[in-house]
């Protein structure tokens, strides 16, 4: 009996232990990531944001985050854990060790006669015949008697001295950590020990497994559908326009899989007149374009009408059943979107290059989305080629409001970032029409919208030039700088209900071509996986150089004090094309910001591989050498412009006036902002 209710306290013990092992460590990991996530909170302060209530830590809110399904696990996991210390430390019985002179209330080297007394007093206490208590008995027979008998016995007494035990040598017990009940093996308590078996080491790891395999079977990491992907990598196109974007994004399948109801027809009725000329229908054939619209499947009305009713801000007008669908439409955008630029970059024709033009199309999308922008918005229009999109992810601002800012010759957006605070306080205020307190909203938006600059730098790592079929490496740093001074920030969208990140996508293209040679996502929110990466890749890129210890550590320093200053490194590696000069444009473009995207051109020179497998170095003296150089000085003299690559909505007058913006400088390699010149991959500057 003492040995079952032993082995049931082993077994609290053993769960307790099985549930401290893995929950202790998880729980510390929860809370210094929740510690470092302080960087993450930074966000807009203009009155908008903090209208919509997505950073407004209130007591619901804050139950509410912390109401999770992960959260609760825990906490009710540390519940078990507290209740199970109790129960072990003041319900359990330790085992009692046999003491005969404590058991009889007496001194040790008690004599004989003192010993007859305290159980000849003790008997007439707990014996049966005095006694009738079932517990009484159960210690008069295990306890009282055994330990007269060890006192008085002299076989007993002398097994008592030498073994501790009257009985004699006591042989070792060995508990097992289960219930009493399961130990007692009859016909019910062997099949229920057989089911636990069966139950905990066989059927939990194997449901575990089944639903870990079919979800991983369905999504991808980015937590996306497989048929998702399977559709974008189906109807992504080369020549796929910005405005045709929008098609492409509503056929994901988690859009698909949304119920589409028959309560939801007349909202959708209503909300299609209100978002009509949105839609690219053709004026002229109005009934036919309403017709055909209506005729595509149910699903991709429904989300192109939301996404449509989100861009011009009529989401007021959903039911609420409509509501829950648009706000988790939303909530799957950011993810959708970044697997849509994943697959326009995707290298698809022979020479491995992506595709630029409808990667340029999704980051457009994107933008729209997160600042609630229409896309018609994006048309040049007044001698702007931005249109005035940029100028209505400001608070406050209106068509009308760009109007009034126009007649004081402020018709592009880098014109307003760049006027004075006080000349921009007076535009708002006495031409817009502004308050002084929507004013400062303004202000504190254009606080917040990033500047970037790239600083890029092509070679091929240990030799001087770069021939055809080389393996180049890119390296650039990406800077990003913004007037109140911080680095990693959440962007203005109030009419955005989640909260998002910036990221930006850096894209070396050759714009003529149509082709992406490097595509990589970039983050300033995390400093420290920053730094890592920029220390392990300069310090790798150094030991392949044959540098020394020191300088390793001075270009490691050089490149961590760059990222605390705001600086990302991007590194990628792609193969050299054919022999010639490539015009290539790096695009940094952010996906939550309108108008703050940077262009950067320059050439790449790729030199003829030579027949013998040298590097073609050219020889320092002979006639050959000397008109080799004069050739390449005559190429690096000549001055050529092309275009930009400029949005879908754009007109051709302005892209003829935007020739030649966006260029890059090159010193010694490396390509800057400024005038356009070469990378010259054959002689040294």
């Amino acid at each position: 009996m003492a040995a079952a209710e032993e082995n049931s306290s082993l077994f609290l013990i053993f769960i307790l232990t099985m549930i401290a092992l893995p929950l202790v460590p998880y729980t510390i990991l929860r809370l210094c990531r929740a510690a470092s996530e302080k960087a993450k909170t930074i966000h807009c302060r203009c009155s908008g944001c903090h209208r919509s209530g997505k950073y407004r830590k209130s007591i619901y809110k804050r139950i509410s985050n912390f109401s999770t399904c992960s959260n609760l696990t825990i906490l009710l996991l540390w519940i078990v854990m507290i209740f199970l210390v109790y129960y072990i430390k003041h319900v359990s019985r330790e085992v009692q060790v046999f003491e005969p002179f404590s058991i009889l209330g007496l001194e040790a080297g008690a004599s004989e006669s003192d010993i007859k007394k305290s159980y000849r007093r003790l008997s007439i206490q707990y014996h049966p015949d005095k006694n009738p208590d079932p517990e009484a008995h159960k210690y008069f027979v295990e306890y009282i008697s055994k330990a007269y008998q060890a006192l008085t016995d002299p076989i007993s007494r002398e097994n008592y001295e030498k073994y501790g035990h009257p009985d004699g040598r006591q042989g070792m017990q060995m508990g097992i950590a289960l219930p009493k009940f399961l130990l007692n093996i009859d016909g019910a308590s062997g099949g229920i020990m057989l089911l636990g078996i069966v139950g905990f080491c066989i059927l939990l790891p194997l449901m575990i497994a089944v639903i870990y395999l079919s979800r991983s079977s369905k999504y991808t990491g980015n937590y996306v559908m497989h048929q998702t992907l399977s559709t974008y990598y189906y109807f992504m196109k080369p020549s796929l326009a910005p405005s045709k974007v929008m098609d492409v994004f509503i056929k994901a399948a988690e859009y698909m899989e949304m119920p589409v109801r028959r309560s939801d027809d007349e909202p959708l009725q209503k909300l299609f007149v209100a978002v009509r000329s949105e839609l690219n229908l053709d004026l002229k054939n109005i009934k036919t374009e309403q017709a055909k619209f209506w005729k595509q499947h149910p699903s991709l009305v429904k989300m192109e009408l939301l996404i449509q009713a989100h861009l011009t801000c009529e989401s007021f007008a959903l039911t609420p059943a409509l509501l829950k669908d648009y706000r988790h439409m939303l909530e799957l955008a950011p993810r959708l979107l970044e697997e849509l630029v994943k697959i326009a970059v995707l290298p698809r024709n022979p020479h491995g290059f992506g595709w630029l033009r409808p990667a340029i199309g999704v980051i457009e999308l994107s933008q729209n989305i997160v600042q609630t922008v229409p896309l018609s918005a994006r048309k040049a229009s007044g001698g702007n080629s931005e249109g005035i999109a940029p100028f209505l992810q400001l608070p406050h601002f209106t068509e009308a409001t760009v109007k009034k800012i126009a007649r004081k010759k402020i018709r592009a957006f880098q014109e307003l970032c760049d006027m004075s605070v006080e000349d921009r306080a007076a535009l708002l205020t006495q031409v817009a029409g502004l308050s002084e307190e929507q004013a400062r909203d303004v202000e504190l938006v254009l606080e917040m919208i990033p500047s970037i600059e790239v600083d890029i730098k092509c070679e091929t790592e240990g030799e001087e030039g770069i021939q055809e079929g080389d393996v180049v490496t890119m390296y650039a740093w990406v800077s990003l700088q913004r007037r109140n001074g911080l680095t990693a920030a959440l962007p203005h969208c109030p009419n955005f209900p989640f909260h998002k990140e910036e990221n930006f996508w850096l894209l070396l293209a050759d714009v003529a071509s149509n082709d992406v040679w490097l595509s990589q996502k970039v983050s300033f929110m995390d400093e420290a996986t920053a730094i890592t990466a920029a220390s392990k890749t300069i310090q790798e890129t150094q030991e392949a150089l044959g540098a020394s210890a020191k300088e390793i550590g001075n270009a490691v320093k050089e490149a961590v004090d760059r990222v605390k200053r705001g600086s990302r490194l991007v590194m990628g590696k792609f193969q050299a094309p054919a022999e010639g000069t490539h015009n290539l444009t790096s695009f940094c473009l952010c996906d939550s910001w309108i108008g703050c995207d940077t262009k950067t051109s320059f050439k790449l020179k790729v030199l003829k591989r030579n027949r013998a497998g040298t590097r073609g170095h050219v020889p320092e003296e002979g006639p050959a050498a000397a008109a080799e150089d004069g050739i390449e000085e005559e190429e690096e003299e000549e001055e050529e412009e092309y275009d930009d690559y400029e949005s879908e909505y754009s007109d051709d007058e302005e892209d003829e006036k935007n020739k030649g913006k966006g260029k890059v400088k090159v010193v010694n390699g490396s390509a800057h902002q400024g005038a356009e010149s070469d990378i010259d991959s054959g002689s040294d500057e």
